[in-house]
């Protein structure tokens, strides 16, 4: 399945405002963790950064999707994913 395909059938797992909401605070708290680490040179605290995020993701698809995440199928094309849906968030291509 091709990227695109792939990520048309994430946003259908991602249609609820609030999972979108806390996607996007979990992406931040990441980003925020990887900056420290970097910062910091803790490389060991990278693996925690994208763990990081994934406490809001499912919270989001419990309390407000009610669906699986996609990350417990394939977490790497998840993730990738949840990279363009920030992305296109932050453009304004996706309202949040």
């Amino acid at each position: 399945m091709s990227f695109q395909r792939y990520y048309k059938h994430y946003l259908t797992l991602h249609q609820n405002r609030n999972c979108r909401r806390l996607h996007l605070l979990g992406m931040a708290v990441s980003m925020v963790v990887a900056i420290i680490a970097c910062w910091l040179s803790c490389w060991w605290m990278l693996p925690l950064a994208l763990a990081a995020a994934y406490p809001f993701a499912w919270l989001g698809h419990f309390a407000f999707e009610h669906n699986r995440p996609a990350a417990w199928q394939n977490p790497l094309r998840a993730t990738a994913a949840d990279l363009v849906m920030t992305w296109q968030i932050f453009r304004g291509q996706l309202k949040f």
